[in-house]
């Protein structure tokens, strides 16, 4: 188990279209999250954030892209990991965009 604070565990909202669609019809809402972050400590830290009842989370790990930068320089992108947060039918988390 990693020793991540509450706070370190959820770095942002993710907010795409496709994210936006799974949030309308399956109560479901998406997170970037700090790569050595677990489901547990994931779940405990969106609750206790929003105040909210977690019935899932499904985790993603996203690969960086490679990008030609100035010059024709290819340099990479970092990966990062992504959270898939299903919530009970009542819950709602109000996301805005930053």
């Amino acid at each position: 188990m990693s020793s991540l604070y509450p706070n370190q565990v959820i770095v942002s909202s993710h907010l795409t279209e496709k994210a936006s669609l799974v949030g309308q019809f399956a109560n479901t809402y998406v997170f970037k999250v700090a790569g050595k972050a677990t489901k547990l400590e994931i779940k405990k830290a969106i609750e206790n954030k929003f105040n909210v009842t977690v019935t899932k989370v499904n985790l993603l790990n996203v690969k960086g892209k490679m990008k030609r930068g100035g010059k024709g320089k290819l340099t990479k992108r970092s990966d990062w990991k992504k959270a898939y947060i299903s919530l009970k039918n009542e819950d709602r988390i109000e996301i805005s965009q930053d």
